[in-house]
């Protein structure tokens, strides 16, 4: 019987626009929609390169980038919290315990998944149009471009992927961005810390929240799938 009135107290929270639930829900999109912008710009053309280059240790780098998906986010927030931190490279920058250090660490967890993934997609799209780019006479830099635009739904649904391991992530963010109220508590952090206070309709109704946020990224997934396969026939 609880828990039935703690989800009817959700969902009015969640009907009444609940400002300190919409406050922890802003902030979360914030940092995850600026950390997936951020490792969409570095990643995507990290990948590309990586795909459209023969170098010295580019192997190594494939498995590195393919190892990194899988990067537990404790040791990402961990690495964020040393070079954050006061005795860290980059601790007088102050960035520790504030949205920036979330975001950094999420961009680190979001990177290698964009990267590696859009290596693999570019990597495909040469081995079609290889011919043709010889034939133009077209150099590796002005290939990067037209494989990356030709690859765009597929990229826009790695993105969204790595938008959903942002969304989702607790551990990094919790390291390095303290869970401080009006400040750096997002969704995910909240529903730990509120119900482990007992505080059941908040962590209900963030939850419900993040649920539907997952749902969305999936059928956005599906939906860019579908139409990349009928545009490629």
């Amino acid at each position: 019987m609880e828990n039935n009135n703690a989800f009817y107290v959700a969902l009015s929270l969640l009907l009444n626009l609940d400002a300190s639930l919409i406050q922890i829900v802003a902030l979360s999109l914030q940092v995850s929609i600026l950390a997936v912008l951020i490792a969409a710009v570095l990643g995507f053309p990290l990948g590309a390169a990586v795909a459209l280059w023969r170098f010295p240790g580019r192997g190594g780098m494939i498995v590195l980038l393919n190892a990194l998906m899988g990067l537990p986010p404790v040791v990402a927030g961990l690495m964020v919290y040393l070079l954050l931190s006061r005795a860290g490279p980059l601790g007088e920058w102050g960035l520790l315990f504030t949205p920036g250090a979330m975001v950094i660490a999420q961009v680190v967890l979001v990177l290698p998944i964009l990267a590696a993934l859009s290596r693999q997609k570019v990597e495909e799209l040469l081995g079609e149009y290889h011919e043709q780019f010889v034939s133009l006479g077209m150099s590796r830099p002005r290939m990067m471009p037209t494989l990356l635009w030709d690859a765009r739904f597929a990229l826009l649904t790695i993105l969204l992927a790595g938008f959903g391991r942002a969304s989702a992530e607790v551990g990094a963010v919790m390291m390095v961005g303290g869970n401080i109220e009006g400040v750096t508590r997002v969704m995910t952090t909240s529903i730990v810390l509120e119900t482990g206070k007992g505080n059941l309709p908040l962590a209900l109704g963030l939850g419900i929240v993040l649920l539907a946020l997952v749902m969305l990224i999936n059928a956005g997934v599906y939906l860019m799938g579908e139409l990349t396969r009928r545009r490629t026939g």
